[in-house]
């Protein structure tokens, strides 16, 4: 769990570090599904309570 919550604070730190400039916004663009998996998967382990999910 701490791992996924460690992947989810570094890519808020990518954000903030090239979110400033102009060309990344494709970058963000392609970066935005993996946030959004990463952020799932938090949603179904912290749901989950450490089981296996059926």
């Amino acid at each position: 769990m701490k791992k996924i919550m460690w992947a989810v604070a570094a890519a808020a730190v990518v954000f903030l570090i090239v979110g400033g400039t102009v060309d990344a916004l494709e970058f963000l663009l392609w970066l935005a599904p993996v946030l959004l998996i990463v952020a799932v998967l938090l949603f179904f382990l912290s749901r989950s309570g450490g089981h296996r999910i059926p």
